[in-house]
């Protein structure tokens, strides 16, 4: 009697939105958005990268910046290896009119299924010198990177001056299918289970 065959790759599917943000100094931005992930993943349905619309602060004390922007992709691997973060750039004007940044940030996807919350802390390059931050402002070109991909990668940004600078929160919804045919069980309750390290470590190592 013929059995189905063993699935040789897990999906995960994630929507969600890039919901809002906070940044105390700034007005009229938007956000860009790209997925990175490891070589044993590969996008199949959705997008890897968005641009959102400007949005204006809220007339309250909180003065949020609301996008509720839809992110929408589903990756296969065989692998959780180099597991999927979502990396944010946001941009607005400055006093000159030009488009420059106002913050990079990263996170992973979550690895449970269901919905999740993460609330991203933003931070910009900065310039090494006075002379060069006179020089940045007066041009109104200012430190950035020409990858953002290179937040989701800890090589080499240590040796880079960055400075905190405000907050954006995502909304996650995660499907996962046939993890645990493949020896993957990510169910919340199961997270401390030590079979599951070399998920975590996984996840953590990229």
């Amino acid at each position: 009697m013929a059995t189905a065959a063993s699935p040789s790759v897990f999906l995960l599917m994630v929507t969600g939105q890039i919901e809002s943000a906070q940044f105390p100094e700034f007005d009229d931005l938007y956000c860009k958005y790209c997925f990175v992930y490891g070589h044993d993943w590969v996008p199949t349905t959705g997008l890897e990268e968005g641009i959102s619309q400007i949005t204006s602060k809220s007339g309250d004390a909180q003065q949020t910046l609301v996008w509720n922007f839809p992110i929408d992709i589903t990756f296969k691997s065989t692998n959780p290896y180099g597991w999927p973060q979502i990396v944010l750039s946001v941009y607005g004007p400055d006093i000159f009119g030009n488009d420059v940044v106002r913050g990079y940030g990263a996170v992973h996807v979550p690895f449970t299924p269901g919905r999740h919350e993460r609330t991203i802390a933003m931070f910009v390059p900065e310039s090494t010198s006075k002379l060069q931050k006179f020089t940045s402002w007066l041009t109104g070109r200012r430190p950035e990177f020409t990858d953002p991909r290179v937040v989701a990668q800890g090589e080499g940004r240590e040796v880079t001056r960055v400075r905190s600078q405000g907050f954006v929160t995502i909304s996650f919804n995660v499907v996962t299918k046939d993890m645990k045919k493949l020896g993957y069980d990510v169910s919340p309750s199961d997270m401390q289970n030590p079979s599951l390290m070399s998920v975590t470590e996984g996840i953590h190592k990229y």
